[in-house]
């Protein structure tokens, strides 16, 4: 579970790096939110919390 959980950190980070380089990849932002789908179905209450917390940052970097 720590490996979803992981990869889905890692797609949002990645998506919020290339955003703040002033460029929005639609497919960077799509991987990152099938990550946080796919950890999401394994993850615990705290994870969950956190995915959902990661979500909204991904939304938010889309908007920017």
């Amino acid at each position: 579970m720590d490996n979803l959980f992981q990869q889905a950190k890692d797609a949002v980070n990645r998506f919020t790096n290339s955003t703040q380089d002033g460029q929005v990849n639609e497919q960077e932002q799509q991987a990152a939110q099938n990550a946080i789908q796919s950890a999401y179905n394994d993850a615990s209450a705290e994870e969950k919390q956190q995915l959902q917390q990661l979500e909204q940052q991904l939304k938010q970097n889309n908007l920017s």
